[in-house]
């Protein structure tokens, strides 16, 4: 069985893949874009005999190899599994893939940091850290009240891996947490779960609301005009999810008129985004570039899964992260 990936993550991860079965091989898309059978020879493009790919967070950053890895996925007509290094599947040649009956695999390695960075930009709102970073920097003893996380009330938009670690992570401060999911389980870390149909209901209550819900059809611009006047006066909106999910005209509208607190924004519908963004200098956001999954450990976590599914997909066990046809939606 040949296991597509690229070369820093055959590299890093190869003898471990190796070692869940004798029989597997390696095909690696070298940073020169050639194919080579491990350390061996280059490979035919249209002939690679790979069954299983495995897309690293690496060729997020390396545009020149990054599209001749995905170019040969869409012409291996043996591929049975993919394993995306992603949570969303928001991509057209995701959507090719699943439709095509190759087995899709997302990824949770990247819940832990976005989480970890959505409780810190709410902590940053509640406190106002820059207030004792300006007195610091003037050698001025000056302290200030804030709130606390403790007693309040989020809405977590989308309950996957990364909105329920975030509303795990919230509880355990204290506040209160209403899920938002289609399906509910009944296992949510939250206090309550409702369906997007009753998130009109519940926004009113939160004073942090948390997207992390995916890009679809659905859910375009789901934060609009009607949706930020149910807030209340001062909640604080935090996206992790997609651009997309955001009205940012109906966004600055309503930071401006008071009807929302703040924003806290690590995704755009442009990204990356525009140097002439009223975003960038507006007193009530606070704008990263894409940047709360990029947490060192994720590389690891990414491995663990991918070795993990790869030992389950040898034994013909299910595996961990399936996304569906109609998941797509």
């Amino acid at each position: 069985m040949r296991i597509l990936l690229s070369e820093p993550a055959a590299n890093v991860s190869g003898e471990r893949i190796l070692a869940v079965d004798p029989s597997l091989e390696l095909v690696v898309l070298r940073l020169d874009r050639s194919f080579t059978l491990g350390d061996g020879p280059v490979l035919d493009r249209g002939d690679t005999g790979v069954e299983v790919a495995w897309a690293t967070a690496d060729l997020d950053e390396a545009s020149d190899v990054r599209r001749p890895f995905f170019g040969l996925l869409r012409r291996l007509t043996g591929l049975r599994w993919f394993q995306s290094q992603a949570a969303g599947v928001d991509v057209p040649v995701f959507a090719e893939l699943i439709r095509r009956g190759v087995l899709f695999t997302k990824s949770d390695a990247h819940s832990v940091p976005i989480a970890e960075f959505v409780l810190r930009a709410v902590l940053d709102h509640f406190q106002r850290p820059e207030l004792w970073r300006s007195a610091q920097a003037e050698r001025r003893w000056e302290r200030h009240e804030f709130e606390e996380a403790a007693g309040t009330t989020w809405v977590v938009v989308g309950l996957g891996s990364i909105g329920t670690e975030v509303a795990r992570l919230a509880t355990a401060l204290g506040a209160s947490v209403v899920g938002v999911r289609r399906h509910p389980r009944g296992d949510e870390p939250v206090s309550e779960v409702v369906t997007p149909e009753r998130l009109a209901e519940v926004l009113p209550r939160a004073e942090v609301v948390v997207l992390s819900a995916p890009a679809n059809a659905s859910s375009r611009h789901l934060v609009d005009d009607a949706f930020l006047r149910n807030l209340r006066p001062g909640a604080l909106l935090v996206n992790v999810g997609r651009g997309s999910l955001v009205d940012e005209s109906a966004l600055l509208r309503a930071l401006d008129d008071g009807t929302l607190g703040a924003a806290a924004l690590d995704v755009f519908e442009d990204e990356p985004l525009p140097g002439d963004s009223p975003l960038w200098a507006h007193p009530k956001v606070a704008v990263t570039p894409h940047n709360s999954a990029i947490a060192t450990a994720r590389f690891r976590r990414q491995e663990d899964l991918f070795v993990d599914n790869l030992a389950r997909f040898v034994k013909g066990e299910p595996l961990r992260g399936v996304v569906t046809e109609a998941d797509l939606d």
